[in-house]
This record gives C-alpha cells, structure tokens and sequence, in this order.
C-alpha cells in the first residue's frame, strides 16, 4: 500500500485513524479551515515569530526619522514612538501573568485557529501499570521534540483546549525568550519559569505542574539537514537535569511525543551555528516557512501522551547518586521510545525511526 504523508485529511482524524486499542482520545480537533483562519494563522506567524525582525527594524526607522525631523512637534511624536518601543519591548506591567487572564488569553479566536491549522490530536497511551489524574495530579511534563521553533510546546501549554488534557501547567522557558519581543508578552501572559536550576527548583517547591522541552537549543539543530543524517529519522535528546529534579522532590515525570512538531518549518544547515548558540545559550537559526516567510507549513501535530516514569524510591535527606538518574533516564528514553513506535503508523510515518540522545 503506499504510504500517504500529507499528515491532515479532511475528517480531522489520523491519516490511519486506528490508535493502539488500549489508547484513548482526548482532544481531536477536525482539520477543516476557513480561509479567515488561514489569513489570522499567516498574520500572526508574522507578527509574532517574526517580531526578531519586524520590531529593530521598525526601531531603527523611527529613530532615524527623529534624528532627521527638524520640526519640534515631529521630534517628540518619534521620541515619544522611541519610548512607548522601549517600553513594550524591554519590559511594562502588561507582560503580567494577571494582565494574560484578565484578557482571557488562552480563550482568543487566534488559538482556535492555530489548533484548526494543526488539527490538534491527544492521544492518552496508558495501557496498563502505573496511571494517574493527568489533569490535576503534581507532574512534570516532558515534550519531545523541540523543533526549529518550539509551536507544538506553545500550543500544548497556552490554548485553553489545551488544559482539556494536561490540566493547567507553567512552561519552563529559556532565559533567552526575552530577546523576542512579540514571543515573550505571551509567553509571560501564561506564567512561565525561567530554566535556571533556582527557579525550577521553586516551583516545584511550591507544588506547581511544569513542562519542559528536555532537548532544549541542542535538540533544534538535530536532524536533517544536519550531515551525516537522513530524512527519515527524527532525533530527540535527552537530558538528565530535570530528571534529576523530578526525583528530589519526588514528582513523576509524563512524556510527550509530538509526531509533526519538526516539519512545521525548514532551516539551512550552515557551520557554526550551533556551536554558537550552545555557547550563547540562545537559538541563532535560520529557518524559513511558506514562501521564505516565518509562516510554517500545515502540519498535523498529533501529541501522544504516555505512562508516568516515577522516581526511584529513596530515603529521606539522601543524597541522588547518578545511578537513580540514570535508572530514570532509561526509563523515560523507553517510553519516548515505545510512544513512537507504537503511534507512528497511526499518523502516517511508519517509514521513519526515532534516535533518542541521553546527555
């Protein structure tokens, strides 16, 4: 039979739409669009991805046009305009995580086109041992991959559809989304941590539920085209940091595979990049959507959701030896592992095989 890989078909469902028996659907969005969807989809991938450009650019010609204004009144509209970017860009009590739900952000028209855009799927794998209230239950949620740009994290945490399965949870978020303007006012508005050791550590202290991207900056630049690797072979690294965390404040950790969460966009392959940004500590990619534009390609993101990886048991005030890190991390590389592998078929990719990297 010849494999189809467009990844949307017209019901919403998956392009085999048969799941393993023993898992069950909690989100599926149909994949019909509306060309208003489309337009808002293309819009704000402009306005907000590409806010690394849009908004220096914009800077520099309103300050350009303050330093070449001779009337007074002109001076201070551009100097107030210089301001007013400063302001929005470099901080203001608007990036507030109160300010986000006054405004019933999670709610917005823009994300009920961007999960019709990607056809949004959840898929609960718990097929036996160890389950547990997904929605409310203290957890540490594990998203693989990262992708060129981190969409199918964005759309599991902010959406309000979102919390249909994972319940309500705080991404964790590198320091370096700051740099993005547009990027960053939303990701404030849904009450991130920042991933320094010191702030993760305090809110689990405080018993909040997280998400992560355990591949970080490293995982965007796995992959094709990267030499020495093939089209159809995804990659996913695992680090060992926050599951290292997870067992010293005795929190399970839930993985997530994300099927299409690497084929939203393409990036160019150029030397020293990621060298670079592994040293800086932030992404310096070149990457491209639709028409050489920051607008992705219409991708199904089907997320998979599998069985919690527990901590191992260990006595009060004892110290974490590598050996229980290690122990979970082949525990947690299994799972990914095994959600892969089971799922991917059901969404078309049964030709491709996953590479999962421990560090």
């Amino acid at each position: 039979m010849k494999e189809r890989r467009s990844g949307l078909n017209p019901s919403g469902s998956s392009v085999y739409p048969l799941h393993p028996p023993d898992s069950r659907v909690l989100v599926r969005v149909p994949s019909d669009i509306s060309f208003l969807d489309r337009l808002i989809v293309a819009g704000s991938s402009i306005f907000i991805v590409g806010s690394l450009v849009w908004v220096p650019l914009t800077a520099r010609w309103v300050y350009r046009r303050w330093k070449q204004a001779k009337d007074k009144r002109k001076r201070a509209m551009y100097a107030s305009l210089l301001v007013i970017l400063a302001v929005l860009v470099i901080g203001g009590p608007h990036r507030s995580p109160r300010v986000g739900k006054w405004l019933q952000v999670r709610k917005w028209s823009l994300f009920q086109a961007w999960v019709k855009f990607i056809a949004m799927e959840v898929i609960l794998d718990q097929p036996k041992g160890i389950t547990m209230d997904v929605q409310q239950d203290k957890a540490i949620f594990a998203f693989a991959p990262h992708g060129i740009f981190p969409f199918a994290f964005a759309f599991g945490v902010l959406p309000d559809i979102a919390t249909q399965s994972f319940g309500y949870v705080r991404p964790v978020v590198a320091t370096a989304t700051r740099l993005f303007p547009v990027v960053r006012d939303f990701i404030s508005w849904a009450n991130p941590v920042d991933a320094s050791k010191d702030s993760v550590e305090r809110a689990l202290a405080l018993g909040d539920r997280i998400a992560v991207i355990p591949g970080g900056i490293a995982e965007i630049f796995e992959g094709y085209p990267k030499p020495n690797t093939h089209p159809d072979e995804e990659y996913a690294i695992v680090r060992s940091g926050f599951l290292r965390l997870a067992i010293k404040h005795g929190i399970p950790v839930i993985p997530v595979y994300c099927f299409g969460a690497t084929k939203m966009l393409k990036r160019l392959e150029l030397p020293g990049l990621e060298q670079l940004s592994l040293f800086l500590r932030v992404s310096i990619c070149l990457f491209f959507g639709v028409g050489g534009l920051p607008i992705p390609f219409r991708q199904r993101l089907s997320y998979v959701m599998g069985q919690p990886i527990l901590p191992p048991v260990r006595t009060t005030g004892s110290d974490i030896s590598d050996a229980h890190v290690k122990e979970m991390q082949d525990r947690f590389c299994a799972e990914v592992q095994r959600l892969f592998d089971r799922h991917k078929e059901a969404y078309g990719w049964s030709y491709k095989t996953l590479k999962l990297l421990e560090q």
